[in-house]
């Protein structure tokens, strides 16, 4: 059987893009979208930063998408470690995280709401109508 070279671009692109987003996750999303549960004017700022992502990404014309948004994320670290910009070395303090900080936190959060959107829903139990 022959698989079409477009299929395993896609599989290829998804599997990408998945570990680009769970690389984000685990360095900062997990302690950054904890914070910002925490802190308020935190949220705050993820979720205008949430806003501006799905805006610049056409979220209002077409469905985000997690290759979307990896691909997001990497042009915008991309383009700050063109500028200067270098990864925390160690834990991030949330309390005032910089602007790319923040805004891949957004990335975060978003890539989380899409996976919630996608899960099946859990099973209930039903009475057995016997």
């Amino acid at each position: 059987m022959r698989v079409s070279s477009k299929r395993v671009a896609g599989r290829a692109a998804v599997e990408s893009a998945n570990a680009v987003l769970a690389a984000l996750a685990a360095s900062i999303g997990a302690t950054g979208l904890a914070a910002a549960a925490a802190r308020p004017a935190l949220l705050a700022e993820v979720d205008q930063h949430a806003a501006a992502v799905r805006d610049s990404l056409g979220g209002d014309r077409r469905p985000l998408s997690r290759a979307a948004l990896a691909g997001y994320a990497e042009g915008a670290r991309d383009a700050a470690r063109e500028h200067g910009w270098q990864s925390p070395a160690g834990p991030v303090d949330w309390s005032e995280p910089d602007w790319l900080l923040t805004r891949l936190l957004a990335v975060c959060a978003l890539a989380r709401s899409l996976d919630t959107r996608a899960a099946p829903p859990l099973p209930t139990s039903r009475p057995d109508p016997r």
